[in-house]
């Protein structure tokens, strides 16, 4: 069957976005509603569920209606179309009053859904894939650890083979989403015998079942949507083990590709509301703001591009490698010189809040954007990545 033309697609999104939603008004965006340019939200427990809880209802409706999975195939809930389709709806989408969703809805959607489709059983597949696609379940990351954050292939987090199930005992760190997550993608050491990137085994954890301890972690920017997961001796039945033990690194690479793809796109309606601010300033830009001002918007639009050109490689079957590190690296760089220009034209309204709309709440991107020199993948990661897959330079000592 002909994939349907992308402008008929935008203009048949759009139709039925219009049913169900309400249209941004591009006139009054500025100095109404939500201000917030927060890169790691600052919500307490009660909050996150709120917005999550509006966020999955959203999902679900869109799913239903067939907006949801676009480019996954018919039997997950979706339409098999090509993955820039996705982003035809997500820049129709944008224009819309929707519920804004937190990082833990790309975790579950982008990242947890397509490493159970690629390394679960059938079993799993069935059970799991389009529960995550239409956010009837919701999945965070287990991977970091206090000893073990950049290095993933060094933790210390144990899986004990006992009869049909597994002990797991550790602890880890940073996980975004885990109050209001249903499971937990973990990586264990299941053999601490083995060299330590074959020594491991992925998990799917019930973050409800007895032993699991949540302690949200409070960030500088005074939201706690991070969090310490502590693992007691937690009974996970086999079932629940991903790929088989010791392919847990080949499991984590599949999760951690797909962040880092996701990265790419990291900041961009915050680009806009930055344009918004340099509009809205009660004065012209100086030649410098203006230049740094452009600077960020073209970087912006080459992230984009590159982003479509990733994900066209994608369609055609190619696995995501060394530019998805690129396009991570190229957006942290991104954020902070979006936060740098915002410094700029603010000056002093940047930390004093003095009630106005659209200025201090540019402290929270100020404050949480170097966060992402370590999320998802530190930047020195990133760099070595480049280094030797890329430029072929020595590797480094292993």
């Amino acid at each position: 069957m002909a994939t349907e033309d992308p402008e008929d697609f935008r203009v048949r999104a759009r139709g039925w976005l219009d049913s169900v939603a309400e249209r941004r008004d591009p006139a009054r965006q500025w100095g109404e509603g939500d201000d917030s340019v927060a890169v790691f939200e600052n919500w307490d427990a009660q909050a996150e569920r709120e917005h999550t809880d509006a966020g999955r209802r959203w999902e679900r409706r869109k799913f239903d209606a067939g907006w949801g999975a676009l480019s996954w195939p018919a039997p997950y809930g979706g339409q098999g179309l090509p993955k820039f389709y996705d982003l035809i709806f997500a820049e129709e989408e944008s224009l819309f009053d929707v519920p804004r969703r937190g990082e833990l809805f790309s975790v579950t959607q982008q990242l947890i859904a397509p490493t159970v489709a690629a390394w679960g059983t059938a079993e799993q597949r069935d059970r799991f894939v389009r529960a995550l696609l239409r956010t009837d379940l919701m999945a965070c990351q287990l991977f970091s650890e206090p000893d073990a954050g950049s290095d993933l292939a060094a933790v210390r987090t144990r899986a004990v083979r006992d009869g049909s199930d597994w002990l797991i005992t550790g602890q880890k760190v940073w996980t975004s989403g885990a109050l209001v997550a249903d499971f937990g993608e973990a990586i264990c050491r299941s053999d601490p015998g083995a060299p330590k990137h074959a020594g491991l085994t992925a998990f799917l954890v019930p973050l409800n079942a007895p032993g699991v301890t949540i302690r949200p972690i409070r960030q500088m920017t005074g939201g706690a949507t991070f969090n310490e997961v502590f693992l007691d001796e937690v009974r996970v039945p086999d079932d629940l083990r991903l790929g088989e033990p010791g392919q847990g690194w080949r499991v984590a690479l599949s999760t951690l590709a797909a962040e880092r793809l996701d990265s790419g796109a990291l900041g961009a309606g915050t680009i806009d509301r930055l344009l918004l601010l340099a509009r809205n300033l009660g004065r012209d830009l100086t030649g410098t703001e203006a230049d740094r001002v452009a600077d960020v918007y073209l970087r912006s639009m080459t992230a984009r591009m590159t982003g479509l050109r990733v994900r066209a490689a994608i369609a055609a079957g190619a696995q995501p490698g060394p530019e998805a590190s690129a396009g991570k690296l190229y957006a942290t760089e991104t954020m902070r010189r979006t936060s740098d220009v915002a410094l700029q034209l603010l000056g002093p309204d940047i930390i004093a809040d003095s009630g106005e709309w659209g200025r201090y709440a540019w402290t929270e991107h100020l404050l949480g954007a170097p966060g992402y020199r370590i999320a998802g993948g530190s930047d020195e990661i990133q760099r070595t990545i480049i280094a030797e897959r890329v430029l072929g330079l020595p590797r480094e000592p292993r």
